[in-house]
């Protein structure tokens, strides 16, 4: 089963970048407030990116890059492979 990176947009304006194997049910549970910290004050808007990897090493490595980029990177990266998953 692979892993998967994606960016969130979050209703302020701000992006949150995470990995899993079930994106659907992530996001759910960041709707819910659960997991992640950052979202309870941040609330999720939508999936505005998604990378999918074989590996759980090779997506935490990913997401460790996007995390290293500046907003207007993000922005820029989010609408070069913009995929809608939830």
């Amino acid at each position: 089963m692979p892993f998967y990176v994606y960016i969130l947009a979050c209703k302020d304006g701000t992006f949150y970048t995470g990995f899993t194997r079930n994106v659907k049910v992530r996001m759910r549970l960041h709707r819910l407030g659960k997991g992640a910290k950052y979202l309870k004050t941040h609330p999720p808007d939508k999936v505005v990116y998604l990378e999918k990897f074989e590996t759980r090493s090779q997506a935490m490595k990913r997401e460790r890059t996007i995390k290293k980029l500046t907003h207007a990177q993000k922005l820029k990266l989010t609408k070069i492979k913009k995929r809608k998953v939830a």
